[in-house]
């Protein structure tokens, strides 16, 4: 038997092949001859088209991000494909791609809105060259949040003033307010004590000489009572007491007083006198106590009032003009923005440092009076009428009556008799090495 020929029928999958033969012809499917009509289909189906090449769909880089707010960000990358639609995938910090919020794009920016405040978030972007051809996910973008914005209003929570991030017992300050120091600080019975400022968005303190800056409406003074529970092991904690609030509204201040629960998760505003018992171990490892006085709202204005108008005491230039960490202080401020107008640094007088003993023994005690007793024995406080003293750093020394008057300054500083010891308001007992200053200062006198 000899085969003479073979067709190939495509649509039923045949093959018919004759044979010379003395027998009848015979039909062969397929199925018998399936090496054969494979090796033939392949040649026959192979065509132009399979050579086609699909390019890359390319991975978008360089991602950044701007104008970051409380709740929301502008991201940008770079598309090197013809088509700029791309997906973002987004979420908080270390989620898996697969589990964020997804938005679409069509150019080479977005604004991821509705984002929690104080937060950390990562994001992807993915380029979509058509349905079937898409990148690999970029690397990952990070970004922070804004805290929420410092609320210029005394509301009954401490917390609603949004001055600290998380827990409130961690002193975690917003990124909206910031720390400053004093060269000379007021004593407050051996307390410690955070001061923060927190100025309006996009506004600044404006230099207006050695004394108080100008500070704008909507600015926020804090400063926070507290006492490490032992100086000489921080780890075991500290108890805050109180947080003093002053707010700057149409060119005024006023003054509010907020007292920390004993759970220290906030504190209450409140206009009342408080009596709150406090034990510490000061760093020589001695056990101290004392009945600490939250001052009433009455009693915080004395102090504060000058000529009818509520002052600050802290913050003046003066007193801020020194090195924190290596730094010095108003220039970090000028530096963020903080304040404006200044001359030279060098050229603005820094309070002295009443601990400071390489300085004179007179600067050093004309400081510590200027901080602790100036705000009222000085023209419109509130001794003014009662005391012919004025103890004002600036103030020329034959102008203070410090010689006149100094056996009741000695007196009044010696112990503690309420009503009747200095500092009036604020204290509770007697500051050893303040009162070991003034002692010493009076007796050269």
């Amino acid at each position: 038997m000899f085969l003479t020929s073979c067709r190939i029928y495509y649509s039923t999958y045949s093959v018919f092949c004759y044979f010379h033969t003395p027998i009848n012809q015979i039909v062969i499917t397929m199925k018998r001859l399936c090496l054969i009509v494979l090796l033939l289909a392949f040649a026959v189906a192979c065509k132009d088209d399979d050579d086609q090449i699909i390019e890359q769909c390319e991975i978008p880089t360089n991602l950044s991000v701007t104008n970051i707010t409380d709740s929301s960000a502008s991201i940008s990358w770079e598309n090197a494909n013809d088509t700029q639609n791309v997906k973002i995938e987004y979420g908080i910090s270390g989620f898996l791609p697969g589990n964020g919020s997804i938005i679409d794009a069509s150019q080479n920016s977005a604004i991821l809105s509705g984002l929690s405040a104080d937060s950390v978030y990562d994001f992807y972007v993915q380029a979509i060259c058509t349905i079937d051809n898409v990148s690999m996910n970029s690397i990952s973008g990070t970004f922070s949040t804004n805290s929420n914005p410092v609320t210029a209003e005394f509301l009954p929570n401490l917390s609603q003033l949004n001055l600290f991030l998380g827990n409130m017992a961690d002193l975690t300050l917003s990124t909206n307010v910031f720390k400053y120091d004093l060269i000379t600080p007021l004593f407050t019975d051996y307390a410690h004590k955070l001061r923060i400022i927190a100025l309006p968005q996009g506004q600044a303190m404006q230099y207006d000489g050695e004394g108080f800056p100008i500070f704008p409406n909507g600015t926020v003074l804090a400063k926070t009572f507290y006492y490490n529970n032992d100086e000489t092991n921080l780890t075991l904690g500290r108890k805050i007491i109180e947080t003093r609030v002053l707010i700057r509204q149409s060119n005024a201040w006023t003054i509010g007083n907020y007292v920390w629960n004993d759970a220290q998760t906030d504190a209450i505003l409140d206009e009342n006198e408080h009596i709150v018992p406090i034990s510490w171990v000061n760093e020589a490892g001695e056990a101290m106590s004392t009945n600490y006085v939250v001052p009433a709202a009455n009693d915080c204005t004395k102090c504060h009032d000058n000529a009818g108008n509520v002052v600050a005491i802290g913050p003046k230039i003066r007193n801020m003009n020194f090195d924190v960490d290596g730094i010095n202080q108003l220039q970090k401020f000028i530096d963020a923005g903080h304040l404006t107008d200044t001359p030279s640094i060098d050229a603005i007088a820094s309070l002295p440092n009443w601990q400071d003993e390489s300085l004179t023994l007179e600067s050093r005690s004309r400081a510590y009076f200027d901080v602790n007793c100036a705000h009222c024995h000085s023209p419109g406080g509130f001794c003014e009428i009662q005391s012919t003293l004025d103890l004002r750093f600036e103030v020329d020394f034959n102008d203070t009556n410090i010689y006149e008057r100094k056996g009741s300054i000695d007196f009044r500083m010696s112990a503690y008799y309420p009503g009747i010891s200095m500092p009036f308001i604020g204290t509770t007992m007697i500051h050893t090495e303040g009162y070991a200053l003034i002692q010493e200062y009076l007796n050269t006198l």
